[in-house]
């Protein structure tokens, strides 16, 4: 693997994840949870954050979504947290809006290693392809918990569908943003506090 690229396995009752992800890839992704809408959503973020991502995920499905999204989530963050390594050199902060027809996300993220999650919206339906809406933002939040990412988020529209996945679309350019090296800062940690 390269320098900025993780793999993670997570193994419970519920759930068995196993996730690769490389911050410098091409938008490559394999991905595999059961849950239709979810794996085109993780394909989505993979390719317009140009991350090369796997993401397996064998769950409950038989109870229902809430473990594997959530188990994706946190497999996930710890790649993504594993990948970014001491933050040297990046870009740190971004934000982004992203349209999907007539919805819209707006995404805010520093990759502070101080996980906190704020989302602002609603979903305009309750379910799609497999995925119940809510579920997003639960699973922003458990990737940002774990990726050690302050990470703000609001979505509008009128069909779940495109404000589900302009949100995905949007964390991943944000992120594709913040995790840049920027030359200038020759291998610094962008913080006064000298690590984040």
């Amino acid at each position: 693997m390269t320098d900025r690229a993780a793999a993670v396995t997570r193994e419970t009752a519920e759930t068995e994840v196993e996730v690769t992800l490389d911050l410098d890839g091409d938008g490559e992704s394999t991905v595999d949870t059961g849950v239709g809408f979810f794996d085109h959503m993780l394909a989505s973020f993979a390719k317009h954050g140009l991350f090369d991502l796997t993401a397996r995920c064998d769950g409950d499905l038989e109870v229902d979504d809430h473990h594997t999204v959530e188990d994706v989530g946190i497999a996930l963050g710890d790649a993504f947290d594993e990948a970014v390594g001491d933050k040297r050199g990046i870009e740190r902060f971004a934000d982004r809006r992203v349209p999907l027809d007539e919805a819209v996300a707006s995404v805010v993220v520093d990759i502070s290693g101080r996980p906190l999650y704020r989302f602002d919206g609603e979903f305009s339906q309750s379910e799609v392809g497999g995925l119940t809406s809510h579920m997003a933002t639960h699973f922003w939040r458990s990737f940002a918990t774990n990726a050690g990412v302050t990470l703000h988020c609001e979505v509008t529209g009128e069909n779940a569908h495109h404000e589900i996945e302009a949100l995905f679309k949007g964390v991943a350019r944000t992120l594709d943003d913040a995790t840049r090296v920027d030359e200038r800062r020759a291998g610094e940690t962008p913080s006064t506090k000298g690590e984040l």
